[in-house]
């Protein structure tokens, strides 16, 4: 029989070992967070694009709707890069075709092209939300140290375990180990390496073996029978986000919706909307922009914005971002406390299959 009894469910009184990845962009919404939380899984707010007032203002919008603890999702801060004239020509040409095909002006390129990670932090923590995860690499003692003052449980991302290690050893309390199935932005450290594209089983395997604080697996599980097999592999909690997609609380736009569920949908890495990989579907940006100029991260970022944005606006799929793991085909729509309900019900289910 595999133990459901672990540090992360003692710490929180969860249901059942279950994390909703924070879908950060839109999907992640109050509504889905506490249906989630209501349910017995952790809630997870992806608010890296947002600003503090913002922050505050969904953390009590979230709290308002539940009791349950709920975690807040940020990204590590990234160095500003320095572009050059050519550069920047260069990106405007590459994506002009768009702009002109959308009906939006080509905007200016002005650093900073993120918003400021203390600001973001200092409103995060007022809030106290019970865990506060990060992505994109380390934070210094000081951060950790302010989230322990508060009592709010840190949690880092990696996928490699030199990642992991050097995780455990900043002092954080738990690790998200991010497969190479997983959907959206890749949590390795650099912004500029290639990725080492290691599974999810092999990495979670590695880091259970090595480190001594739990690990949550990520990346392509979509259903019981795939929390099953991480746990029986050592991880402590299983961190869904694709499959959470099509919820009626999740903020998926329409088109992106569309997609989701369309005929021939195949997911890669790519580099083009906000020059960070991620993995997403493949779409006519994605395998257009593939070979022209590409800025670094942030900046890239902050330059598609305006594509996407107006994209879904109009009600096209071709320039967005369809953020989704390897896992799609096994998608399902229903609302979010109801699959948190299927799923507990699976794990049961898998979990004596294999007793």
């Amino acid at each position: 029989m595999l133990a459901l009894e672990n540090p992360i469910l003692k710490a929180l009184g969860l249901k059942g070992p279950l994390i909703l990845s924070p879908l950060a962009g839109g999907p992640s919404t109050p509504e889905l967070i506490s249906a989630v939380s209501n349910a017995g899984g952790l809630g997870s707010l992806g608010l890296a694009y947002e600003a503090p007032e913002q922050i505050v203002q969904i953390i009590q919008k979230t709290r308002s709707l539940t009791s349950k603890p709920i975690a807040v999702n940020l990204f590590v801060p990234a160095k500003t890069p320095e572009l050059s004239a050519d550069q920047i020509n260069l990106a405007i040409e590459a994506t002009k075709k768009y702009r002109e095909e959308l009906g939006v002006p080509t905007p200016k390129i002005d650093p900073p092209y993120a918003l400021d990670f203390d600001l973001q932090f200092e409103a995060m923590l007022s809030q106290k939300p019970e865990v506060f995860s990060f992505t994109f690499g380390l934070l210094s003692s000081d951060y950790i140290q302010e989230c322990r003052k508060n009592r709010i449980i840190t949690c880092g991302t990696a996928t490699t375990l030199e990642e992991g290690l050097q995780a455990q050893e900043s002092g954080i309390d738990w690790l998200v180990a991010q497969g190479i199935e997983a959907g959206g932005h890749r949590g390795i450290f650099s912004s500029t390496e290639e990725d080492p594209g290691i599974g999810l089983f092999p990495l979670v395997r590695s880091l259970v073996h090595n480190l001594k604080i739990p690990v949550i697996a990520a990346g392509g599980i979509m259903d019981g029978a795939g929390i099953v097999a991480v746990l029986a592999l050592g991880a402590s909690a299983a961190q869904l986000g694709t499959a959470f997609l099509l919820c009626e609380e999740a903020g998926t736009s329409k088109p992106y919706r569309e997609a989701l569920v369309s005929k021939n949908r195949k997911t890669k890495t790519t580099r083009v909307f906000s020059g960070r990989i991620a993995r997403g579907l493949e779409n006519r940006f994605m395998k257009e922009m593939e070979t022209r100029q590409i800025l670094p991260f942030p900046a890239q970022n902050a330059f598609t914005r305006d594509i996407r944005k107006r994209s879904a606006e109009l009600g096209k799929s071709d320039f967005l971002s369809l953020w989704s793991g390897q896992g799609i085909e096994l998608i399902r729509e229903m609302k979010a406390g109801e699959l948190v309900a299927v799923l507990f019900e699976e794990l049961k289910t898998a979990t004596y299959r294999v007793s």
